[in-house]
């Protein structure tokens, strides 16, 4: 998943983000379950994981994301097509139900708790089945920033314009914090998490040198510890500012530059997902996140489209009429043989066919 959010995140640009790595992985994975062919080979190397261990890679890491306090994930289909009855068993945590826009758009609602209010995409009558995936994470920090401690700091965007913006402050201990050997500071917050059984979720917060890539930067909140160098204090007085970031983004064109054209196809062989010939239409991602003195809410839904797609092709035999044959024209019955000729010879051509009125009785 990191590598595949490595090769993602620069297709992101510059502006202003927020994407779900996990999201793409897991709603791409379910539906490499039932991929085939050279589909399932290229939807293998984007994902990391071959079609014969998806289902199972998919449900570890289900298990991994419930073992992360406040954070919940769910995984729907909706389809107008048969399902085959292997594909609906390989992913028994995966709900499966009839096409009903409504009833999808209310089941983002819920799995998001509202933060995202509808499926990303349009389904239409020409939409054969939807695949969507739901994260949602609602925490409170576990050493929370005082309300009073907040006030306005000038922020400066990368294109120099600069404005105070609401911004929350507090000491961490400097074990919180490190810098990378690329010359990232990093900042660690942990969540409070309900159960005591859970782990709680993490938070980092990285800062960049001007104008460094933000997929570099971002990569740096999950690069290995070797190489951080510490602060060299007792506390980091952090001033971060408030912030609430919703972007969507149609990554449909990601599938394909990450190396998986062929499911956008009407090459696309996803039989193993349904008998009726499917094609890879759209991948839609709408993600939120909110940053606040109590805690941070973030959701994202990934949505994936299907259409019909081309039928396979069928066996041909080769017919060639280049040698001496015969011709018969029967009744309507198929029985009485009125007229019967060989073609011997080069055959004569009679030219082209005139208007077709004039071959049948008016």
């Amino acid at each position: 998943m990191r590598e595949l959010a490595a090769r993602w995140l620069p297709r992101a640009g510059h502006g202003d983000f927020v994407l779900s790595p996990v999201g793409l992985w897991l709603a791409l994975a379910a539906l490499s379950v039932g991929a085939r062919g050279t589909t399932a080979a290229e939807l293998g190397r984007l994902l990391g994981v071959d079609r014969a261990t998806a289902a199972r890679a998919v449900a570890h890491i289900a298990a991994t994301l419930d073992a992360t306090g406040a954070l919940r994930h769910a995984t729907g289909i909706w389809s107008r097509v048969p399902l085959e009855p292997e594909y609906v068993a390989a992913l028994p945590g995966v709900e499966c139900g009839p096409m009903d826009p409504a009833a999808v758009d209310a089941w983002v609602r819920a799995a998001t708790d509202g933060m995202v209010p509808e499926l990303p995409l349009k389904i239409t009558e020409a939409t054969p089945l939807v695949l969507a995936d739901a994260l949602v994470l609602k925490a409170r920090w576990a050493e929370p920033f005082s309300g009073s401690a907040t006030r306005a700091r000038p922020f400066t965007a990368a294109d120099g314009t600069t404005r105070a913006v609401p911004t929350m402050h507090r000491n961490f201990p400097a074990t919180q914090s490190w810098t990378t050997p690329d010359g990232v500071r990093v900042l660690d917050l942990a969540c409070a998490s309900p159960d005591p059984g859970q782990r709680p979720a993490r938070v980092r917060f990285a800062l960049g040198r001007p104008g460094a890539r933000p997929a570099d930067v971002l990569a740096a909140t999950w690069a290995p510890a070797t190489g951080r160098t510490p602060v060299d204090a007792d506390l980091v007085a952090v001033a971060l500012p408030r912030l609430t970031l919703r972007t969507t983004r149609d990554a449909t064109g990601d599938v394909a530059a990450l190396g998986a054209p062929r499911a956008l196809t009407d090459a696309a062989e996803f039989g193993g997902l349904s008998p009726v010939p499917l094609a890879l239409a759209q991948v839609v991602q709408e993600a939120v996140v909110r940053v606040a003195e109590r805690g941070v809410e973030a959701a994202a839904v990934t949505a994936v489209a299907m259409r019909y797609g081309a039928p396979p092709p069928e066996s041909l035999e080769p017919l060639a009429f280049d040698r001496p044959f015969g011709l018969t024209v029967l009744d309507g019955s198929g029985t009485l043989p009125l007229f019967t000729a060989w073609q011997s010879g080069i055959p004569e051509d009679p030219g082209p066919a005139e208007d077709d009125g004039d071959l049948g009785p008016g």
